[in-house]
Protein backbone atom coordinates (compact mmCIF):
# COMPACT_ATOMS: atom_id res chain seq x y z
CA UNK A 1 0.00 0.00 0.00
CA UNK A 2 1.14 3.52 -0.77
CA UNK A 3 2.69 5.45 2.12
CA UNK A 4 1.25 8.72 0.82
CA UNK A 5 -2.15 9.45 -0.67
CA UNK A 6 -3.31 5.82 -0.82
CA UNK A 7 -6.71 5.38 -2.51
CA UNK A 8 -6.73 8.92 -3.93
CA UNK A 9 -7.63 9.63 -7.55
CA UNK A 10 -4.65 11.16 -9.30
CA UNK A 11 -2.59 11.36 -12.47
CA UNK A 12 -1.76 8.11 -14.24
CA UNK A 13 1.82 7.55 -13.11
CA UNK A 14 4.85 9.35 -11.78
CA UNK A 15 8.04 10.16 -13.63
CA UNK A 16 10.55 9.84 -10.80
CA UNK A 17 13.96 9.05 -12.28
CA UNK A 18 16.24 6.63 -10.49
CA UNK A 19 19.88 7.56 -9.96
CA UNK A 20 20.98 5.49 -12.95
CA UNK A 21 22.49 6.67 -16.23
CA UNK A 22 19.47 5.97 -18.45
CA UNK A 23 17.18 8.00 -16.17
CA UNK A 24 19.41 10.93 -15.29
CA UNK A 25 20.53 12.72 -18.44
CA UNK A 26 21.21 10.20 -21.20
CA UNK A 27 22.99 12.01 -24.01
CA UNK A 28 22.70 15.20 -21.96
CA UNK A 29 18.88 15.13 -22.04
CA UNK A 30 17.16 15.37 -18.67
CA UNK A 31 13.83 15.11 -20.48
CA UNK A 32 14.79 11.78 -22.06
CA UNK A 33 15.77 10.51 -18.62
CA UNK A 34 12.35 11.51 -17.26
CA UNK A 35 10.61 9.90 -20.23
CA UNK A 36 12.61 6.69 -19.63
CA UNK A 37 11.58 6.79 -15.96
CA UNK A 38 7.92 7.30 -16.88
CA UNK A 39 8.04 4.30 -19.21
CA UNK A 40 9.48 2.23 -16.35
CA UNK A 41 6.78 3.49 -13.97
CA UNK A 42 4.01 2.67 -16.48
CA UNK A 43 5.21 -0.91 -16.24
CA UNK A 44 5.73 -0.83 -12.46
CA UNK A 45 2.48 0.92 -11.51
CA UNK A 46 0.05 0.00 -14.28
CA UNK A 47 1.57 -3.24 -15.55
CA UNK A 48 1.96 -1.90 -19.09
CA UNK A 49 4.10 -4.38 -21.02
CA UNK A 50 7.70 -3.31 -21.55
CA UNK A 51 8.21 -2.07 -25.09
CA UNK A 52 4.58 -0.95 -25.45
CA UNK A 53 5.49 2.72 -25.01
CA UNK A 54 8.55 4.39 -26.51
CA UNK A 55 9.93 7.28 -24.43
CA UNK A 56 9.48 9.77 -27.27
CA UNK A 57 5.73 9.01 -27.34
CA UNK A 58 5.42 10.77 -23.97
CA UNK A 59 4.89 14.42 -24.91
CA UNK A 60 6.40 16.98 -22.55
CA UNK A 61 4.21 19.90 -21.45
CA UNK A 62 5.87 21.56 -18.47
CA UNK A 63 7.24 21.05 -14.98
CA UNK A 64 5.44 21.61 -11.70
CA UNK A 65 6.64 22.15 -8.14
CA UNK A 66 4.50 21.39 -5.11
CA UNK A 67 4.55 20.27 -1.49
CA UNK A 68 1.69 18.21 -0.06
CA UNK A 69 1.22 16.47 3.27
CA UNK A 70 -0.73 13.21 3.37
CA UNK A 71 -3.63 12.85 5.76
CA UNK A 72 -2.36 9.35 6.56
CA UNK A 73 0.37 10.41 8.92
CA UNK A 74 3.71 12.10 8.85
CA UNK A 75 4.50 11.47 5.16
CA UNK A 76 4.16 13.89 2.30
CA UNK A 77 5.60 14.89 -1.03
CA UNK A 78 7.81 17.80 -2.07
CA UNK A 79 8.61 17.47 -5.74
CA UNK A 80 9.34 18.93 -9.11
CA UNK A 81 7.49 16.76 -11.61
CA UNK A 82 7.33 16.69 -15.36
CA UNK A 83 3.90 16.72 -16.99
CA UNK A 84 3.84 14.25 -19.90
CA UNK A 85 0.91 13.31 -22.16
CA UNK A 86 0.24 10.19 -24.19
CA UNK A 87 -2.86 8.81 -25.86
CA UNK A 88 -2.54 5.19 -26.83
CA UNK A 89 -4.53 1.99 -26.54
CA UNK A 90 -2.58 -0.15 -24.09
CA UNK A 91 -3.19 -3.31 -22.14
CA UNK A 92 -2.57 -2.89 -18.43
CA UNK A 93 -2.58 -4.94 -15.25
CA UNK A 94 -2.23 -2.52 -12.31
CA UNK A 95 0.00 -3.38 -9.38
CA UNK A 96 -2.21 -3.73 -6.26
CA UNK A 97 0.62 -2.16 -4.23
CA UNK A 98 0.43 0.97 -6.39
CA UNK A 99 -3.08 1.26 -7.81
CA UNK A 100 -6.52 0.65 -6.29
CA UNK A 101 -8.53 1.38 -9.42
CA UNK A 102 -8.27 2.68 -12.98
CA UNK A 103 -10.96 4.77 -14.59
CA UNK A 104 -11.09 6.39 -18.02
CA UNK A 105 -13.07 9.63 -17.82
CA UNK A 106 -14.16 12.58 -19.89
CA UNK A 107 -13.34 16.10 -18.75
CA UNK A 108 -16.91 16.43 -17.48
CA UNK A 109 -16.64 13.19 -15.52
CA UNK A 110 -13.36 14.35 -13.98
CA UNK A 111 -15.02 17.59 -12.89
CA UNK A 112 -17.73 15.46 -11.27
CA UNK A 113 -15.03 13.53 -9.36
CA UNK A 114 -13.62 16.85 -8.13
CA UNK A 115 -17.12 17.88 -7.02
CA UNK A 116 -17.49 14.57 -5.14
CA UNK A 117 -14.13 15.23 -3.45
CA UNK A 118 -15.36 18.64 -2.25
CA UNK A 119 -18.27 16.81 -0.60
CA UNK A 120 -15.91 14.30 1.04
CA UNK A 121 -17.28 11.39 -1.00
CA UNK A 122 -13.95 10.59 -2.67
CA UNK A 123 -10.35 11.80 -2.50
CA UNK A 124 -8.18 13.49 -5.12
CA UNK A 125 -4.49 14.25 -4.70
CA UNK A 126 -3.96 17.97 -4.14
CA UNK A 127 -1.36 18.35 -6.90
CA UNK A 128 -3.65 16.72 -9.46
CA UNK A 129 -6.47 19.10 -8.50
CA UNK A 130 -4.10 22.08 -8.80
CA UNK A 131 -2.78 20.92 -12.17
CA UNK A 132 -6.26 20.48 -13.57
CA UNK A 133 -7.61 23.74 -12.09
CA UNK A 134 -4.64 25.81 -13.27
CA UNK A 135 -4.08 24.44 -16.78
CA UNK A 136 -5.02 20.79 -17.11
CA UNK A 137 -8.45 21.22 -18.61
CA UNK A 138 -7.14 23.69 -21.21
CA UNK A 139 -4.28 21.28 -22.02
CA UNK A 140 -6.89 18.54 -22.45
CA UNK A 141 -8.82 20.69 -24.96
CA UNK A 142 -5.63 21.50 -26.87
CA UNK A 143 -4.64 17.83 -26.84
CA UNK A 144 -7.99 16.81 -28.34
CA UNK A 145 -7.65 19.54 -30.97
CA UNK A 146 -4.14 18.37 -31.93
CA UNK A 147 -2.63 21.60 -30.59
CA UNK A 148 -0.80 20.36 -27.51
CA UNK A 149 2.45 21.88 -28.78
CA UNK A 150 0.89 25.31 -28.01
CA UNK A 151 1.02 24.43 -24.30
CA UNK A 152 4.68 23.43 -24.06
CA UNK A 153 6.76 25.50 -21.63
CA UNK A 154 10.41 24.48 -21.47
CA UNK A 155 11.48 27.54 -19.46
CA UNK A 156 9.18 27.93 -16.46
CA UNK A 157 8.22 25.67 -13.58
CA UNK A 158 4.62 26.03 -12.43
CA UNK A 159 4.98 26.64 -8.69
CA UNK A 160 2.02 25.58 -6.58
CA UNK A 161 3.78 25.70 -3.20
CA UNK A 162 1.85 23.99 -0.40
CA UNK A 163 -1.21 22.27 -1.86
Amino acid sequence: MQATFASYWTNTCCSHPLHVAEELSPGGSTLRGVQNAAVRKLSHELGVKEGSVAPEELKYITRIHYKAYSDQGEWGEHEIDYVLFIQKDLEYDPSPNEVDDVKFVTASELKDIFDQAKLGKTKVTPWFKHIMDSSGFSWWEKFQAGQLQDCVDTVNIMRFGDV
